[in-house]
């Protein structure tokens, strides 16, 4: 994986504390880019068929970070799309958190080893919760990410194709207990509709566990969605959608790049 340039560092340096990071997504299905609606697999949409291309077009465009998940893993509970996390990771200096179909010690190992920074966890950690929390324990607290897929504040799990029993708020407080330290929240509801993110749930999330770097995702759409997002302290945002049909440019967040 390239190392950044001394002046990328300095750069990084310089950045305000006080902005969230903007992280553009990419979902891969059967190699190609896509988005769904409200986590429907019967509704997605191809953007791309060359995703490597696209993360190549995000670093060229000021992006610093990447969220990448393997909707093919998510969906069938083990990682189908190692290569293009390889070829990513090789051929950018994009920071990549990656996701979908991780449920082990080997995959964590094999996903960081392939050039992810972090790992998005989430059926896992709702299935397999002794052991999510020993790769905790294991790998560390910055390395994993807990991935709460909710809907009505209820976790989803299996590519958001079934909910589980765990309500999202006992689900951070046990994860912040066993010393958790980042989280991603998506509001499937919202997700791909361009609607405008679940500001309310967020704010909630922040004041009840103020220790976690929450990630927000879904309905991303304006820059009145960024600005509301920035204020209420999330550490960074997903943008997927918004950013492939050009609702948000590069140059509307340049303020946010890194």
């Amino acid at each position: 994986m390239p190392t950044k340039t001394p002046d990328e560092l300095r750069r990084q340096a310089r950045r305000k504390k006080s902005l969230a990071r903007i992280i553009p997504a990419i979902d891969i299905i059967n190699g190609q880019c896509v988005r769904l609606r409200q986590g429907d697999f019967q509704q997605k949409t191809v953007y791309s068929r060359n995703p490597v291309a696209v993360a190549r077009e995000l670093e060229a465009q000021g992006f610093c970070y990447l969220h990448l998940v393997d909707l093919d893993g998510a969906r069938s509970g083990a990682v189908r799309n190692w290569g293009i996390l390889e070829t990513i990771a090789r051929e950018t200096r994009l920071e990549i958190d990656f996701g979908g179909g991780i449920a082990s010690a080997e995959t964590i190992e094999e996903a960081l080893s392939r050039g992810a920074t972090r790992v998005n966890i989430g059926s896992a950690a709702v299935k397999q919760r002794i052991e999510f929390y020993q790769w905790l324990n294991t790998f560390g607290a910055d390395t994993i990410i807990l991935s709460a897929d909710v809907r009505n504040e209820m976790v989803l799990i299996s590519g958001w194709q079934k909910q589980s029993s765990i309500q999202l708020w006992d689900l951070l407080e046990e994860y912040q207990a066993h010393g958790g330290l980042w989280v991603t929240i998506t509001d499937v509801a919202r997700d791909g509709m361009l609607e405008g993110p679940a500001i309310s749930l967020y704010r909630r999330v922040l004041k009840e566990f103020p220790e976690l770097n929450l990630i927000a995702s879904g309905g991303i759409t304006r820059m009145e969605d960024v600005g509301a997002l920035n204020r209420i302290g999330v550490w960074g945002m997903i943008i997927g959608k918004a950013l492939y049909e050009g609702k948000l440019t590069a140059e509307m967040l340049e303020t946010f790049l890194c």
